[in-house]
């Protein structure tokens, strides 16, 4: 056989090892599919695929890690048209990937899977929960104002109000979990006096439902109501902390809140093996957000974003399953002798609470406080006594944990705000997880013998 030329170093369309090769088109992701027959598809579903298309990844059934600290632009026009959207010089943000500390792969995907859990328009993270808070309080409020916010909130979030942004000039009022409408339109007038008496207004209504630890309930439909009676709904957002119960148990867009936040940590993470954040709402709340965090930094991670993927998958499962197991152990709980009360969702004995359980929750959650007969001492015999649980701060995960507010995550509240938002020394907050419910009843009944 006679040789044949040796052409490719002019064959465009071959290798340096002579194999030939047709150039690849830049494909395009595929059209989302979100309904099947002109039936929407649950959030359970659509967190197995959405956001992501394989054949852009050389076929990866999951989404890579993708580690990169900045991203090639097309062209140098479009490198000007990206910073254009960062830097506010044009509306609508970035058109594409730009650097890690403002957008990711990872991250994009999961805040497209967050916003379709609450059915909000778009979605942020953060590396922390408090991130989260921390950069949404800050983007809300200048020199002058007043916060209004439920009570309890988580005792870092309420520091971060009380003695932060006071460095700052910004001052809050306070109004209790409970509140009624009445009740809620006298804070409303306060809080609107005092910011005109500051030189300031009112930018943000902050709520925590449930509160932490003691499961309070707040009434967004007449936050809501109330909120539109004394401030311009357009300049006052109301913003909610929903950790406790979300996003299965708990809608808050669908009764009134413009923006939702969570500590992903718990039961979207739910592995105790992750720290992040949230926070979802319309877009109109959220870019003056985005372009806080763009400066700040403060972006949950690739790698954390690719392992709340993963948990996104089986957030329904875990709660569902965790929630089951709550409802065995507070029963038995209830009935002990030595628990002075619950406070558990699925056992509402007041009337009010009941009726906003009735309106806002679809389940009871999984994380409850129970009231030791005693003080410090006994609960901490009942905490040292545990077995299967675990003693450690936190919730959402799959194993079960407890631990004691008043001297714990709650230590930092000065003890007459702990009295008076009920977090006493005889409280134990319990977040139950995904063993077996018998063992968990087991385990809680041998530990109240301690006592």
């Amino acid at each position: 056989m006679a040789d044949t030329p040796d052409n490719s170093q002019n064959d465009p369309h071959s290798d340096p090892l002579g194999a030939v090769t047709t150039p690849t088109p830049r494909r395009k992701p595929k059209p989302e599919i979100t309904t099947i027959g002109g039936r929407q598809l649950k959030p359970s579903t659509l967190m197995m695929g959405h956001g992501f298309d394989p054949a852009l990844s050389e076929g990866s059934l999951k989404v890579p890690i993708f580690l990169t600290s900045t991203f090639a632009f097309e062209n140098a026009a479009a490198g000007k048209r990206h910073f254009e959207g960062i830097t506010g010089k044009r509306p609508g943000g970035a058109d594409g990937l730009v650097y890690s500390r403002f957008n990711g792969p990872n991250q994009e995907i999961l805040e497209d899977r967050l916003a379709i859990w609450d059915g909000a328009e778009d979605a942020l993270c953060f590396s922390s929960g408090m991130t989260a808070i921390a950069v949404l309080i800050l983007a809300a409020c200048n020199a002058g104002d007043v916060i209004v916010h439920s009570g309890p909130l988580y005792a870092a979030s309420e520091g971060f109000v009380a003695k932060v942004m006071a460095k700052y000039g910004v001052t809050y009022i306070a109004f209790p979990a409970g509140a009624s409408r009445e009740e809620l339109d006298t804070v409303m007038k306060e809080a609107k006096a005092k910011a005109a008496e500051q030189g300031g207004e009112v930018p943000l209504i902050y709520l925590e439902s449930p509160g932490n630890p003691t499961n309070a309930l707040v009434d967004i439909e007449a936050v809501r109501e109330a909120r539109d009676a004394h401030f311009d709904p357009d300049r006052c957002p109301i913003a909610i902390d929903n950790t406790f119960l979300g996003p299965l148990w708990q809608k808050p867009l669908d009764q009134g809140a413009d923006l939702v936040v969570y500590s992903l940590t718990k039961y979207v993470g739910g592995h105790s093996d992750l720290v992040a954040g949230s926070v979802s709402g319309a877009k109109k709340w959220l870019d003056a957000i985005r372009a806080l965090r763009n400066t700040m930094g403060g972006i949950a991670d690739p790698n954390t974003a690719w392992m709340l993927l993963r948990s996104l998958e089986t957030v329904e499962l875990r709660m569902q399953r965790a929630g089951e197991n709550a409802t065995k152990v507070c029963a038995m709980l209830k009935a002990h002798p030595k628990v002075e009360g619950l406070g558990y969702l699925g056992m509402i004995e007041d009337a009010r609470q009941q009726d906003i359980y009735d309106r806002h929750c679809l389940g009871a959650g999984s994380t409850f406080s129970v009231f030791i007969k005693g003080g410090e001492a006994e609960s901490f015999r009942f905490l040292d006594a545990l077995k299967v649980a675990k003693l450690a701060v936190s919730l959402g995960g799959t194993e079960t944990l407890a631990s004691h507010p008043a001297s714990m995550t709650h230590l930092s509240v000065a003890e007459e705000r702990r009295a008076a938002l009920g977090i006493t020394d005889n409280l134990v907050r319990i977040s139950i997880g995904i063993e077996d419910p018998d063992d968990l009843v087991a385990d809680f009944e041998q530990a109240l013998e301690a006592v």
